[in-house]
């Protein structure tokens, strides 16, 4: 090692609790080496590594006070039993863990000159993040009102930390919260789904932006698929990534899977079997931290440069932090189950033993106000350095927008309503208009399987699959933007991660359920921010729901399933847009609204197979702004109707049609309605929706209130629907149909049929609300089919 100066010894004898181990010592040397030769004032760089020592150890100081104290002073001083919580609650140790790995974080963009954002996959550890931030002035507004280096904002803010308080207006009055929320500067993932963060980290920033990735060896046990980060990034579309596992080796109540057996040698060996380089390294050390991530990323670039000369080849071997530490490192307790949440295992309040660990431990990790103040100048120096805050970093305030609407091919129906096109091809050239008319804008194709089997076969041909090694003849590319992989949680947050770009997921209807964690962590986290009057900035994702329950007979009831979009409903109907078009201009639409809006999920059921023409260009786009559409085009005037017929899914629509004209035939005049979006008509849960709703004209008008008899077509289960469209049901005179759980190997009449869904089982229930016979409006033949006694093919289907 080259000479030490006095200020490197000095940093070297550590402070509080934090030591730094020789290893890390050469490090930092390194490091520093590194630095001078770029221009840089050694002392300089060494007062900064102090003052990371610092800030880490008042941070943990503080973390422990947010879970355990509710008064805080500056001043060196035991607490007392009533400066204690009554009911103490927080993820101690593992906020512990993240509080040098934050500060290194920080500790890497003062040295480098460089604002990098951040993800972390154990949103419970937000104690870390807010701790520090306060410390650092680093905050947003809600935050920076309220707390402050002073016994009263820190007092106040412990006291905010799971206070359980509502405000004046019934809401959540604290802005802190158990998980990282819209009021933690700089974050942009909830992290409460272990997992995520994982798989969405490596299509989060574009070229020129630098991201780094906290990882938790728990969620590594919990979601598959990010063992495929090296594979997807590509330097040419790609910002610089450093992912850093935080290695407790700790779930709640047990080791995780990682820390049992062989342990970290057998995750070390998983990590280079999927192209990283696993880098081990003290994870008690801020110092460590920020050595890490400037590595990482040194070797990153050098790695790049290989490959884009031509000397290496994808996958890239990516750097990859195993920062080891028990749980809940450096206060009592740590490495044990108990670390997880309250490490002293009692409550100071009302233990003396306890009380004497807490003050005991929390006296190592004070840290004099003095130096607290002079230890955040130096290492705030974005100012000096012309650099953002990272709260103000891009990732985490994304605002994107389309630049060019492209003209759209609608059908011309010309009058012939006899027309077919697949909806699903009017997905395919649709997407594909948008991402050729904005190539400002990184597309990204989430895809499970079966890109042309659902005829997205423009779109596969144009950008094509993201492979390392090109197969002759097939759709395939090193630079590919569709993420193909057999795991539906990694394809939607490849898609989801990529709120710089424009997005499209494609999944089977059956299989998106295990989408529905990563959708609804997206959908909390717009939810927040709408409430907030703070509009999200990226551009909103479509998910397309196809090979659906009526087109995948072949394959048995396990591809039979409604439940996502069912789902989808039950959240707030003004980001999560729950929409069932009919025909190809109706999709067109569908997806061109989406695409018109930021922040919001669009889940469309589409059908892959052939319908018919329903509606025009303009009918499509009247049916998106109201969310329904009278079809009058079917029937006569409406006030001559006896009963009205509405239908959810294409499909459904064309069986409404069929029996419409058989209660025709019978002297019976039914209004068909046709609804897009059920969301639309339901009863409002709040202000948004109440503002999202369909209006009382517009209901009057389709469903007025003297035509009591009503029956409901729905591609989903009727029991979901007949909740949602609560305010259109008339009582007795309404019916639901829908999808019953029925299903196997059947063509789509076949389905239609078993969930009691085709023409003929809509006659019997419009008898039913008329209080009619069914020998009035059907056939022997039709009843008896109907009924089980025939068979309906050749009668019914």
């Amino acid at each position: 090692m080259p000479e030490i100066k006095h200020h490197f010894r000095e940093w070297a004898n550590g402070y509080g609790g934090i030591s730094h181990r020789e290893s890390t010592q050469i490090w930092v040397q390194e490091i520093v080496n590194r630095l001078v030769q770029q221009g840089q004032d050694q002392d300089t760089i060494l007062a900064l590594f102090s003052a990371a020592d610092r800030i880490t150890n008042a941070a943990m100081w503080l973390v422990v006070h947010q879970t355990y104290a509710s008064k805080v002073n500056l001043q060196d001083i035991p607490l007392q039993a009533e400066d204690f919580k009554a009911n103490p609650q927080g993820h101690t140790g593992g906020s512990l863990n993240m509080v040098p790995a934050y500060v290194g974080y920080l500790l890497a963009n003062a040295l480098s000159n460089i604002t990098r954002g951040w993800a972390m996959e154990q949103g419970h550890c937000v104690a870390a993040i807010d701790s520090v931030n306060l410390l650092l002035d680093n905050m947003r507004p809600e935050h920076a009102v309220r707390y402050g280096i002073t016994a009263e904002g820190l007092t106040r803010y412990v006291n905010d930390f799971y206070s359980y308080r509502l405000n004046g207006e019934g809401h959540q009055d604290s802005p802190l919260g158990s998980h990282i929320n819209i009021n933690t500067a700089g974050g942009s993932l909830e992290g409460g789904y272990l997992g995520f963060a994982g798989l969405q980290y490596i299509h989060m920033p574009l070229p020129n932006e630098h991201l780094v990735a906290f990882l938790s060896d728990g969620a590594f046990e919990e979601q598959r698929g990010s063992d495929w980060g090296s594979h997807w990034w590509r330097a040419e579309d790609s910002g610089l990534v450093v992912p850093i596992m935080i290695f407790n080796g700790r779930r709640i109540d047990q080791r995780s899977m990682e820390a049992q057996g062989t342990g970290l040698s057998s995750f070390l060996q998983h990590l280079k079997t999927y192209h990283f380089d696993p880098i081990v390294f003290d994870g008690m050390d801020p110092a460590a931290f920020a050595c890490m991530i400037l590595e990482g990323e040194f070797l990153l670039e050098k790695r790049t440069q290989c490959i884009l000369a031509k000397e290496k080849s994808y996958p890239i071997i990516l750097p990859y932090g195993v920062a080891v530490a028990s749980k809940g490192a450096g206060f009592y307790g740590a490495g044990t189950n108990a670390a997880h949440s309250l490490p002293l295992g009692a409550n100071p309040r009302v233990d003396l033993t306890a009380r004497n660990h807490f003050n005991e431990y929390a006296q190592q990790l004070f840290v004099p106000l003095p130096e607290l103040i002079h230890s955040r100048k130096i290492l705030c120096n974005h100012a000096q350095t012309h650099r953002l805050r990272e709260r103000d970093h891009v990732i985490a305030n994304r605002q994107v927008n389309i630049k060019n609407y492209p003209l759209l091919s609608f059908q011309d129906l010309n009058n012939n309503s006899q027309i077919a096109a697949c909806p699903m091809s009017a997905i395919d050239t649709t997407f594909l208009a948008y991402v050729e008319a904005n190539p400002d804008l990184r597309p990204r194709v989430g895809n499970p399987d079966e890109m042309l089997s659902n005829h997205m076969l423009k779109t596969l041909s144009h950008l094509k699959h993201r492979v390392t090694e090109i197969e002759p003849g097939i759709a395939e590319a090193i630079d590919g933007k569709v993420i193909t992989v057999l795991n539906e949680e990694a394809v939607v947050c490849a898609c989801l991660g990529n709120k710089a770009g424009i997005n499209l997921v494609v999944t089977y209807e059956a299989f998106a359920p295990k989408m529905l964690g990563a959708l609804r962590q997206e959908l909390n986290w717009s939810d927040h921010l709408y409430s907030s009057n703070r509009k999200p900035g990226w551009i909103s994702v479509p998910l397309i729901l196809t090979s659906h329950t009526y087109e995948n007979g072949k394959n048995e009831r396990s591809h039979q399933d409604t439940t996502m979009c069912e789902a989808l409903l039950g959240e707030p109907s003004d980001i999560s847009r729950v929409l069932f078009p009919a025909d190809y201009n109706s999709t067109i639409a569908a997806l061109d609204r989406c695409y018109h809006s930021h922040g919001m999920i669009f889940t469309l059921m589409v059908s892959k197979e052939h319908a018919p023409a329903q509606f025009t260009e303009m009918q499509a786009k009247q049916l998106l702004n109201d969310g329904v559409i009278r079809m009058t085009w079917l029937t006569d005037e409406l006030s001559e109707a006896n009963i009205i017929l509405t239908a959810m899914g294409s499909y459904q629509l064309q069986q409404v049609i069929l029996a419409a004209n058989r209660l025709s035939e019978k002297g019976i005049i039914a209004a068909v309605n046709y609804i897009i979006e059920p969301g639309r008509f339901r009863y409002p849960r709040n202000l948004r929706e109440v503002a999202f709703q369909a209006s009382d004209n517009l209901c009057q008008h389709v469903y007025p209130s003297k035509i009591i008899p009503r029956v409901f077509v729905s591609h989903a289960r009727p029991e979901v629907m007949a909740g949602i469209l609560r305010p259109l049901d008339t009582g007795k005179q309404t019916l639901f149909l829908g999808f019953i759980n029925q299903g196997g190997t059947l063509d789509t009449a076949g389905m239609l049929y078993v969930n009691c869904q085709t023409w003929a089982h809509i006659i019997r229930a419009s008898a039913n609300c008329l209080g009619m016979e069914s020998e009035q409006l059907l056939e022997p033949n039709e009843i008896a089919a109907l009924c089980g006694e025939i068979n309906p093919q050749g009668i019914i289907i």
